[in-house]
């Protein structure tokens, strides 16, 4: 098969409620994941053996990478017994809560599902996926998703088109270092998810949303609070994602979304993307799929 490229598509929380904590001491949620149009890329190629390249140094390619991880375990599940050279183009910050390394490995879980011609349904996937974490699932799927229990209970949602100002302040934030601290907020009462999201709905239930993981990021993390009080200034409806450490904002069109990226502080970086009703990475896989049912020319 002939090389090919594959999106890794970042996420946002538009909120996160913990409503408690089981007895292995993993945290229950609810919380709305959406997919945007920008991310990173994973370049797939035909090899005897599995390697990984990345262009951004500071991450690992050996087996702490998910990437590498996802191949060796559709290995596992599989038989399969060929390589593949891979290559992660990175454009989402490290412990920055838009899902990377997660959305890395649902594209690498698709990817190589299509190089060594697998034919792995969607649902193995996932299951596969959420044993690599709990995010990994909704990358997958590839739909917008409401998500509950550890976040492995998904249901497909279709949501208002949105403009998002994302920031990334510049430190990296451990997820466990947030769910592991004794001031976080574990008893959030549980809501429930309204039977259609039309866009009155929608900004009505998001303002009843919260992250959880909020209070403790911005205390740990001087930058992340500086970033939320920035973004609050300019759009008034200011987020943290995930446990951290990106913080978003939507707006009315794409317009003014990048209006407040040009007063962006010089030492933040940012991005503005479109939230997506299919993923990038669904939408590539099905235009490699018309290609290779199409044949030679």
């Amino acid at each position: 098969m002939a090389p090919f490229s594959l999106p890794a598509p970042a996420k946002l929380n538009l909120f996160l409620h913990i409503n408690g904590r089981r007895q292995d001491g993993y945290h229950l949620l609810q919380t709305l994941f959406v997919l945007l149009d920008h991310g990173d890329t994973l370049d797939f190629q035909p090899a005897d053996t599995l390697s990984l390249r990345c262009d951004n140094p500071a991450l690992p390619v050996d087996d702490d990478n998910l990437v590498l991880r996802a191949a060796r375990l559709l290995q596992q599940e599989t038989g399969h017994t060929a390589g593949a050279r891979l290559h992660l183009r990175k454009r989402l910050p490290a412990g920055g809560g838009v899902g990377g390394g997660s959305s890395d490995a649902a594209t690498a879980l698709w990817g190589l599902n299509l190089l060594w011609g697998l034919d792995l349904d969607v649902d193995t996937l996932a299951r596969l996926g959420l044993s690599l974490g709990a995010d990994v699932p909704v990358f997958v799927r590839g739909r917008n998703a409401w998500a509950e229990g550890v976040g492995e209970r998904l249901q497909a949602v279709e949501l208002p088109p949105l403009w998002f100002l994302v920031v990334d302040p510049g430190v990296s934030v451990s997820t466990a270092r947030i769910f592991g601290d004794g001031e976080l907020t574990r008893h959030t009462p549980a809501i429930t998810l309204p039977a259609s999201l039309g866009a009155a709905t929608f900004e009505a239930f998001l303002k009843e949303g919260h992250n959880d993981c909020e209070a403790v990021a911005r205390r740990l993390f001087p930058a992340v609070d500086k970033a939320l009080d920035w973004l609050q200034s300019e759009a008034g409806n200011a987020r943290m994602t995930g446990t951290g450490a990106c913080c978003f904002a939507h707006f009315a069109d794409q317009q003014d979304a990048h209006n407040a990226l040009r007063h962006l502080p010089e030492y933040w970086t940012g991005f503005v993307a479109r939230s997506t009703e299919i993923s990038p990475l669904h939408e590539a896989l099905a235009t490699l799929r018309a290609r290779q049912n199409s044949g030679p020319a």
